[in-house]
């Protein structure tokens, strides 16, 4: 989940802007931020005129009746989708009757009208400024240490706050891991995505949209921003897996396989989108899905455990995350920015975080890097906690430097310095996706969608260099490696600790 102010400014062959998204730092009210198809960012993506609403049929067990397309019809309904693999059917109806007839048929747990979620929060932007053109800057020379001649590798904090350098010098890069990254748009053309991206098993499940394009909610006007030059998902695919190539950034687990899964426009998504997007990403390939060993969510909102409607939309993402757990892939997501002690929410859970057999991660970041301060395992000034949630802490950056004063990082390889305020160099840096036909945009942004991506990556680490383990040997592996920080055992923030690549590996 990304906070606080963007920047998107262009210089140069190799662009650079500054990102950081606006997220409460003191808890807010617990509201569902969930909206029926009327008022929803589906809306401005469906045809205009038609009155029919989408339905998530949950089923007892994970069967689906045989004559299921026929017993919805008589309901007064139309299947669009057939969840076989955990018994859940999507229909569409514009019958007001239709929920409570469908109810009927045999085997039927709930029918819940299937909502949009703003599962990542609108963004306000703020311009920080041109860079200025320096020109074209050629590619570095290969340096003695894997990924250190990366243009930008100075500004690059996170992969050193988890010894991910060690790990990389001792061949540990994920290859031959897959990584899918549901959440919007990724930017298909950035040269720190594409190398490393698998075109053919990308896919959208947003009508209308494929899943190399997306947009930004602009919180003064609630419509998608067609200026939009950030790509949530974009900046995450990039700390998962940016390849070390000499010209840009590098991911955490650079030689890894990373899979586009477009489950978010405007940062929305209604639940049968995301329910989807996992069995999909969970699928082998031979069974024309993913394949994905980690399945990335920096995504999530707050939902009751009990009750009906939300509640049960949200047993469904559980459902779906287990087939996942089943099928052999390790789910992680981001813990979510409401400073909330999710110890003492009473009937809300944090969503997919908090879904079963899902690793949950918060985040972590430095106040003053560019000025010399070097903890990064400070708890971010958003994250939320509880020992019940956090599995495990990652960087995630944080933006609670004040003032205007301006600090420098050089380039490698040469290239005017980048210069911002102070603070900005506490977020984490990756690629964007930058206005019109760019493809070498990067920019800051700090939230657990940060984080997430980052022990998604160690997990990609781990299983390229132990083969496919399964997910509760991964989990294993991470726990067992991490730097157990806050009080012994498992903490308030950090959960079982900041995960280690390098220890991860050994």
């Amino acid at each position: 989940m990304r906070s606080l102010v963007r920047t998107a400014t262009i210089a140069g062959a190799i662009v650079v802007a500054a990102c950081v998204y606006d997220a409460p730092i003191t808890p807010p009210d617990q509201t569902i931020t969930a909206s029926s198809t009327s008022n929803s960012v589906a809306a401005q993506l469906a045809a205009p005129g038609i009155a029919a609403k989408s339905y998530v049929i949950d089923f007892t067990g994970t069967t689906l009746p045989a004559d299921l397309a026929a017993e919805v019809a008589a309901a007064g309904g139309t299947v669009t989708a057939s969840l076989t693999q955990i018994g859940v059917a999507v229909a569409s109806s514009s019958d007001p009757d239709f929920a409570a007839r469908a109810g009927k048929i045999g085997g039927v747990s709930s029918v819940d009208e299937d909502v949009s979620v703003q599962w990542v929060p609108p963004e306000r932007v703020v311009d920080a400024g041109d860079l200025g053109d320096d020109g074209a800057v050629p590619p570095a020379e290969p340096a003695a240490s894997f990924g250190a001649s990366e243009s930008f590798r100075l500004i690059q904090w996170a992969p050193d706050a988890i010894s991910a350098p060690a790990a990389w010098d001792v061949g540990a890069r994920g290859a031959g891991v897959r990584v899918a990254i549901l959440d919007g748009g990724i930017h298909s053309t950035h040269v720190d995505i594409a190398p490393n991206l698998d075109v053919a098993h990308s896919r959208s499940f947003v009508p209308g949209q494929p899943f190399n394009f997306d947009q930004a909610i602009r919180v003064s006007t609630g419509a998608c921003d067609s200026t939009d030059t950030f790509w949530h998902g974009t900046h995450v695919a990039g700390i998962v897996a940016a390849p070390a190539q000499n010209i840009g950034t590098v991911g955490i687990a650079p030689n890894a396989t990373i899979i586009g899964v477009k489950v978010l426009h405007c940062g929305s998504g209604f639940f049968s989108w995301i329910i989807q997007g996992i069995l999909y990403a969970a699928t082998p390939t031979s069974e024309g899905g993913a394949g994905a060993d980690i399945i990335n969510m920096s995504l999530g909102a707050l939902f009751p455990r009990q009750g009906s409607g939300l509640a049960h939309l949200a047993a469904v993402v559980g459902k779906a995350t287990t087939f996942a757990y089943q099928r052999g892939t390790l789910v992680v997501a981001a813990l979510g920015n409401n400073h909330a002690d999710l110890d003492h929410t009473a009937n809300l859970i944090f969503v997919p975080a908090m879904s079963p057999h899902v690793t949950a991660v918060s985040a972590t970041g430095p106040v003053g890097w560019a000025l010399g301060a070097t903890n990064f395992d400070r708890s971010a000034s958003y994250t939320n906690f509880g020992q019940s949630a956090v599995d495990f802490a990652a960087p995630g950056g944080d933006f609670v430097l004040p003032g205007s004063q301006a600090c420098s990082k050089p380039r490698i390889g040469g290239g005017l310095p980048v210069v911002r305020p102070c603070w900005v160099f506490d977020l984490v840096f990756a690629p964007i996706r930058g206005s019109g036909a760019s493809t070498n945009t990067y920019g800051w942004a700090a939230g657990t969608s940060m984080a997430a991506p980052a022990v998604s990556g160690v997990a990609a680490l781990i299983i390229g260099q132990f083969g496919h383990i399964g997910p509760a040997a991964v989990e294993a592996r991470l726990r067992h490696s991490a730097d157990d920080l806050g009080k012994p055992g498992n903490d308030d923030f950090y959960g079982l600790g900041r995960v280690n690549a390098f220890k991860a590996i050994q």
